[in-house]
């Protein structure tokens, strides 16, 4: 299998008045290509801070985070968008959705930003959308669509680029516990149809055993 991730020596910290703070104190973590790995821990455990440097979505961090074999620290800002936009799909606890899109045009948005033709981007919105059950609401805004519904959006924007590596952050974590079974076996079928990997922040021990491997941050270390 080849890794779609690698992580060395990740070091974290913040200083709040006067104090510093270490949040992840020297993490190593490795993601197989089509591998989906729960990334357990309480709040305030350092998940959400991990997966943001993952993501490259904030800087500050120490140590080696590689993507598909590139080493994040050495691109510029332009090379690290770019990495971002076509190697990771990203979802979170909250949908994110646009307001005032459909359901459709939240999942063909990204694919036009990485320039994809207008008819082929909402073929594929409309297959993965109806590959969760969504065929019916393409034209729904995400007023219009139920909680368990709009997950299931933000999850099809989030693999409309065909990701090596999806990160999500607690992804069920706004819906009750039988749809956020739904949503979540939903979420697990088309990451692995699509041969994505993934790796998903939560605190629910039920729906961490539902993945191929645990890992338990645990004083910004993992175990």
């Amino acid at each position: 299998m080849n890794e779609v991730l690698s992580v060395a020596g990740l070091k974290r910290s913040f200083e709040q008045a006067g104090v510093t703070i270490h949040v992840l104190r020297g993490v190593d973590l490795n993601v197989q290509a089509g591998e989906i790995v729960a990334l357990l821990g309480p709040s305030g455990s350092g998940k959400s801070t991990l997966l943001q440097a993952v993501g490259l979505l904030e800087g500050g961090f120490e140590g080696s985070i590689r993507i598909n074999g590139e080493e994040a620290a050495s691109l510029d800002s332009d090379a690290r968008t770019r990495l971002r936009r076509d190697a990771l799909g990203f979802v979170y606890q909250f949908h994110h959705l646009l307001p005032d899109f459909s359901a459709e045009e939240n999942v063909v948005l990204p694919q036009l930003i990485r320039d994809a033709e207008p008819a082929q981007a909402r073929e594929r919105a409309a297959s993965l959308l109806g590959t969760l059950g969504l065929a019916e609401r393409l034209t729904h805004r995400p007023s219009q669509l139920s909680g368990g519904e709009q997950q299931r959006v933000a999850v099809a924007r989030a693999l409309a680029n065909r990701p090596a590596l999806v990160l999500a952050d607690e992804p069920t974590g706004n819906l009750d516990e039988a749809t956020a079974d739904i949503v979540f076996a939903e979420f697990l079928r088309l990451v692995r149809g699509e041969g994505s990997a993934a790796l998903v922040a939560t605190h629910n021990e039920r729906i961490a055993a539902k993945m191929d491997r645990v890992m338990r941050l645990h004083d910004g270390v993992l175990e």
